[in-house]
Formats: structure tokens, sequence, C-alpha cells
């Protein structure tokens, strides 16, 4: 894959609906970016943490435990506390979440990708969390669960792979009790000067090229760097999260801008 924006004229989209058609840098017909993505993660999910230590050097571990820590499961065992993790398919999340509540939450990692589900599955057994964590196949734009169902919706790094965010921020809401609290972590925009400069070029001139070495295919990894730049940046994200209905909107960012977590509330 070749982009056909140089790195000095990306941006995030001005109109936050264009992402439905946007993959990486290139604009495709409505309805393909699904496939497309599947591709991607089809073809990374054996080596998923990998891409994240490539991308992120190696943050991204600190930055799940920041957001698990943030988002604080409770360890009472009065009443079941439920869980969602989108897009979380090796469940490093979930088990975060589980391990972090003492094992009294319940977690359920939904992914539209079998691959990435299937290693999940696998990780969750031989760490005897099986009991824990349940593993369901689906939709971030479509969730095969009713209304109010859960007491917190977590998703990191996978809501810039969704064609529809605003129709994914809404099913979010939806599935949420009231009371129910929304975290995405999420790649964004630099805010400190100098270090967007060396991001770029780290990005784009040294992860495909790791990423090709390492696993033999660098075009999944040129479609993530220019996904992360195609995406809304924090303002931009924090007014979708509104719109979907969530109050108290707040992000916080992480190594200076690189990552932002994202918080709101169902009332």
């Amino acid at each position: 894959m070749t982009p056909e924006t140089s790195p000095n004229q990306r941006g995030s989209v001005t109109d936050p609906a264009e992402m439905a058609t946007s993959f990486g840098f290139q604009t495709v017909q409505k309805g393909q970016k699904q496939e497309l993505v599947d591709d991607v993660f089809h073809k990374v999910a054996s080596r998923y943490d990998l891409m994240n230590d490539l991308m992120s050097g190696g943050m991204h571990r600190l930055w799940k435990d920041a957001m698990v820590s943030n988002l604080n499961p409770p360890k009472r065992k009065e009443r079941e506390w439920k869980h969602l993790d989108v897009a979380g398919g090796t469940g490093d999340i979930a088990t975060r979440v589980v391990q972090k509540s003492d094992y009294a939450a319940k977690s359920t990692v939904c992914d539209i990708n079998g691959s990435m589900l299937g290693v999940g599955k696998d990780r969750a057994a031989k760490a005897k969390l099986d009991q824990s964590i349940e593993f369901v196949q689906g939709n971030a734009e479509d969730l095969p669960f009713p209304d109010g169902y859960f007491d917190a919706y977590t998703i990191a790094f996978g809501i810039r792979n969704v064609p529809r965010i605003q129709r994914a921020l809404e099913e979010a809401h939806r599935v949420l009790k009231r009371g129910g609290r929304f975290m995405c972590l999420e790649f964004s925009q630099v805010d400190v000067p100098a270090l967007d400069k060396v991001y770029d070029l780290f990005s784009f001139h040294a992860i495909p090229p790791i990423g090709k070495a390492v696993t033999g295919d660098g075009d999944p990894y040129q479609y993530l760097v220019e996904s992360i730049r195609k995406f809304p940046n924090q303002e931009r994200f924090a007014h979708m999260i509104r719109k979907a209905g969530f109050e108290r909107v707040t992000f916080r960012n992480y190594t200076g801008g690189i990552a932002a977590l994202h918080s709101g509330w169902k009332f």
C-alpha cells in the first residue's frame, strides 16, 4: 500500500463522517472499509501486542494500565458488575479489568474479527480466566446486547477502525446502564512542539519497515499509522461522545497527546 497523501499533508478529517470511507490515506467506497480493516487484523492478530509495541514504543501497556486504574472496577461481590470491552479481541483490557477487581468483575469481549477473538480465548484459557471473560463476535455499530446491560464500556485502540464511529458511540450509550461509564483509549493528536515531528518521522519511516521485517508484511502497519492521522483530534472526538448522549465528557493526554483517554457517563 502506498499512501496517496504525504505525512506533511495529513491531518484528522474535517468531517468525522468521512471516516466511513477513509482507509488510512486512501478513500474507499462506502461499505468497503470494514472488509479491508478485517483483513488487516487477520494478518496481525497473532502479533497484536507487538503491533502496539511498535506503534507506541511499548507505552501502550502503561496507558492501558492507567485506563483500567481510572475505571477502578469495584472489588465487592454484592452484585455482578458487568464490563464490556469492544474491539478488544485479544482480551488484554478485559484481563486487566478482571484482575484489578480481584476477580469480582465479569468481562465480555466483543470483536468483529474472529482471528483476534481466537487469540483472546486461548490467552484467557491459559490464564484460567475463561470463567471471568466471555468472548462474543459482534459489530461495534450493532452490538448484540440488550439496552442498559453493562456497568462499563471500554474500547482501546479500536474505535478509529470502525467505519461509522458516531453509530458505535450511540451503541455504547445504548448498552450502558444509567450511571454507566464509557472509556476510550486511542492514538490522538500530539500537542507538544517538536515531538509531533519526531513522532511523524518515526511513524512513517520506521514502523512500516520494522513491521515488514518482523512479520513479513508492512502494509497493515502503513494503514495503522495513516489511520491515526485521519482520526478526529481530542476536542472533535469529545464532541462526538457528547453528541451520542454522554455527559461529563473529559479527556486526558498521555505522552504529549500520542494517546488520549476519553471518558463519559450515561445519566
